[in-house]
């Protein structure tokens, strides 16, 4: 358990200033771990077809994430600790036309969008493997238990067979817009990434699984945000590694593309980007992966300022607040309303503009391809953007990029920095 005091200490004590600081690579030597991640879904079908339920059951999932990631911030830090402008809103809700359905995975191809990267790690002496969807967004490490019924499609915790398992008080429940839920019993075991191992972290053994998950492709969630945030109030694997002292720096990186993923424990793979890495400080003092002083521009064009970002590999679809996703698209010649409901827009498939992100330093660029999230319907000459106009609650000037931004750069999180970096990919 954390005192508040310690999770300002470690978490959230956080500079405010948006300017870009280089750091050059060149001399530096590689010490991390690499965990190679593999594609396991696709928001566009086979044939290149938006898949429209898959997005919107994200859109709701994402809310719910970010609703609950609120919750346990204002549990464990106290009401003034929410970032500014933010809200806890009421929990979101699948379609009515949608209600009562599963989450289904997509046969994953080279072509495909990508909808969750996994990767594997283990718990428990002697150790027990899962596929773990890594999450910048989320700070808790959770997996089905053994005795969860609804949980038999995916590889199960069973703590009678880890010589190092032990019970810890609390509880852990997360809801979802489907009306389940997902809840278990907090557990301690030892758990590896990619060779980084941590002791006593605490876990949850998960015996009621949540719809949302019971056909998904991953075994759980592994939480990469900062303590605060914790469903469980404890340390993330990261968290305690470092402080165990087995993760070789006090940064993890991400590549995600359509080939060679992976998730870098300790460091960075230089063999993966080139140049110097732009850091920027984080402005959120509520322990989200979040900075400031963004821009974006169309075709080159910028059309809005100012803003802030959170940094979420769990998310796909890219997201702004409902006004400022109105603007920009008001920018891109062509566009149109598809779903007011879901802030979703469509615009003809051959038009799809360069979109590019910039926070005081280099412009990063998403190619037309990855922003276009796939044909309305089958033969189409209409096509969905990868930008929702969506209020999650977090603050009315803060938008979130999730994969679709990126797969166009090598992605850096550094703890000790308190910043996220950007490379160019080697």
């Amino acid at each position: 358990m954390f005192c508040k005091t310690t999770l300002f200490t470690i978490a959230l004590a956080l500079l405010s200033t948006a300017s870009p600081i280089t750091r050059d690579e060149t001399t530096s030597v590689t010490t991390g771990i690499r965990v190679p991640l593999n594609k396991r879904g696709s928001l566009k079908t086979a044939d290149g077809v938006f898949d429209y339920e898959k997005a919107v059951r994200q859109l709701v999932r994402l809310k719910n994430k970010h609703r609950q990631n609120l919750l346990n911030l204002q549990r464990n830090v106290g009401h003034d600790a929410l970032p500014f402008g933010a809200e806890i809103k009421a929990l979101a809700t699948l379609p009515a036309h949608l209600f009562g359905g599963k989450r289904g995975a997509v046969p994953l191809t080279d072509q495909s969008f990508d909808l969750e990267w996994t990767g594997p790690i283990t718990i428990g002496n002697p150790p027990q493997n899962f596929t773990i969807d890594f999450d910048t967004g989320s700070s808790d490490l959770w997996v089905p238990a053994a005795s969860c019924e609804s949980c038999k499609k995916h590889a199960l915790y069973d703590p009678s067979k880890s010589s190092e398992s032990t019970k810890q008080n609390g509880t852990f429940q997360i809801h979802y817009g489907d009306g389940s839920s997902t809840s278990g019993i907090p557990y301690s075991d030892t758990v590896t990434v990619g060779g980084v191992t941590a002791t006593a972290q605490r876990f949850a053994a998960v015996t009621n699984e949540s719809s949302t998950f019971t056909d998904d492709p991953s075994d759980g969630v592994f939480g990469l945000g900062f303590p605060a945030l914790s469903n469980l109030n404890s340390k993330p694997f990261f968290f305690t590694a470092m402080e165990q002292g087995t993760a070789p720096e006090g940064a993890f990186a991400f590549k995600l593309d359509q080939s060679g993923s992976e998730l870098f424990i300790g460091g960075t793979n230089k063999d993966l980007y080139k140049g110097d890495i732009e850091f920027h400080n984080l402005t959120s003092t509520a322990g989200f992966w979040q900075i400031g002083g963004a821009s974006v521009s169309v075709q080159g064009k910028q059309v809005a300022t100012g803003f802030d970002t959170v940094i979420d590999s769990g998310s796909t679809i890219m997201t702004a607040p409902v006004a400022a996703a109105a603007a920009f698209w008001a920018s891109v010649d062509g566009a149109q309303v598809f779903d007011k409901d879901q802030g979703l827009w469509s615009l003809p498939c051959d038009k799809f503009p360069e979109v590019s992100f910039s926070w005081g330093g280099k412009t990063w660029t998403i190619s037309a391809e990855d922003f276009n999230a796939g044909m309305v319907e089958f033969g189409s000459d209409q096509c969905i953007g990868a930008l929702a106009g969506s209020d999650l609650g977090l603050g009315k000037n803060t938008w979130l990029l999730g994969d679709t931004f990126m797969k166009s750069v090598y992605s850096v999180f550094s703890v000790e920095k308190k910043a996220v970096g950007f490379a160019e990919l080697a």
